[in-house]
């Protein structure tokens, strides 16, 4: 890649990470970074979405102004329409006084809309008008308010596919996507693998006071051929369990989830539903499935299927401990114990 004059693809700040992939985000940010255009990060969950619009908004001209987060996802349409405009007293049954609301908080600054796929209809039509005209009206009021926000949001959909399906304004979508950034996934720069897992092992080694854990080359083997459906933040959380139940002073293969090790299926939970889809149609016509008319119940089928035979393989390789098995999926105890009724593997979990 040869940068043009003026380009930057050096790393940014507190973002791990030197492959070709994140030398054209670093480029990108520092581009997007000098003016005030809106700009939209599209990547699956866990590439450091949130990361990136912190440093759009502490390398823009708006750097020593407010910046704000707001997770889109997180909240129900009225809550969040409350949450990002304000309400006034009186304005529903809990607003007992006046309440400034995110935009206001960022005036000046940078609020970044995480998730914003999730946005309804009605809520689209608001942010689609703060956009073009930089005003609004906080909940149960009538008096209009002026805001100089930047505006940085991220979807962990295609949102031109959500457009096509009808789930998002078209216009709102040509509004948000003036500077588009698109994060790789992990495994579209395993070169970064290497830093990422020292980074992590020293953090969490010195969160728990312990030496920093050798890394055998089996188990890097194991990490670099693994798809990493959960990126980034699933490698985190797997080097911290490491960290945490390691009493060797290495993370060995054993460490990992059963999964990681090709001991069990790959969980499926963050792949797309054209992704299960496919899936679902080879498992029809492998004849493993019926076939369906309805998409959701196929999509919840094989979601179910996959989950039930990785929990059942899973507790056989920890001879049926529950307390392990759940460390190794990673997932709470009491939610393991749900699953094993809801799927019938009390015997095995024996």
């Amino acid at each position: 890649m040869v940068d043009l004059p003026g380009e930057n693809s050096s790393a940014l700040e507190g973002i791990i990470g030197d492959s070709r992939a994140m030398q054209e985000v670093y480029r990108t940010t520092r581009l997007s970074a000098r003016s005030s255009a809106t700009v939209l990060l599209m990547g699956e969950t866990g590439t450091g979405k949130e990361l990136i619009a912190r440093a759009v908004h502490e390398l823009s001209p708006r750097g020593s102004g407010p910046y704000v987060r707001v997770n889109c996802g997180a909240l129900s349409e009225s809550l969040l329409e409350s949450e990002l405009f304000g309400h006034v007293k009186g304005a529903f049954t809990s607003a007992y006084e006046n309440r400034t609301g995110r935009f206001e908080a960022a005036h000046g600054g940078t609020i970044f809309l995480d998730e914003i796929n999730s946005m309804s209809f009605p809520l689209q039509v608001k942010l689609l008008r703060v956009l073009q005209e930089h005003e609004f009206e906080r909940v149960g009021d009538t008096k209009t308010i002026s805001v100089d926000t930047r505006i940085v949001a991220a979807a962990n959909r295609e949102l031109l596919e959500e457009v096509e399906k009808g789930h998002f304004r078209e216009d709102l979508y040509y509004r948000l996507n003036v500077l588009p950034i698109f994060l790789p996934p992990l495994r579209d720069r395993i070169d970064d693998l290497d830093a990422l897992l020292e980074f992590f092992i020293n953090k969490y080694a010195e969160e728990n006071e312990c030496k920093p854990l050798t890394v055998p080359e089996e188990t890097k083997q194991f990490l670099k051929s693994y798809s990493w459906p959960g990126n980034v933040r699933e490698l985190e959380n797997y080097v911290e369990r490491a960290v945490v139940i390691s009493t060797s002073g290495q993370f060995s293969p054993e460490l990992l989830p059963p999964h990681v090790r090709g001991l069990a299926p790959v969980r499926l939970g963050m792949r797309s539903e054209k992704d299960l889809g496919s899936i679902c149609e080879e498992l029809v016509t492998m004849g493993m499935m019926q076939s369906s008319s309805d998409d959701k119940d196929l999509y919840q089928k094989v979601v179910s299927l996959v989950e039930r035979q990785l929990i059942l393989q899973t507790l056989k390789s920890c001879q049926g401990v529950q307390t392990k098995t759940a460390t190794r999926l990673g997932i709470n105890r009491n939610t393991l114990h749900k699953k094993i009724d809801e799927y019938g593997l009390s015997e095995e979990s024996r």
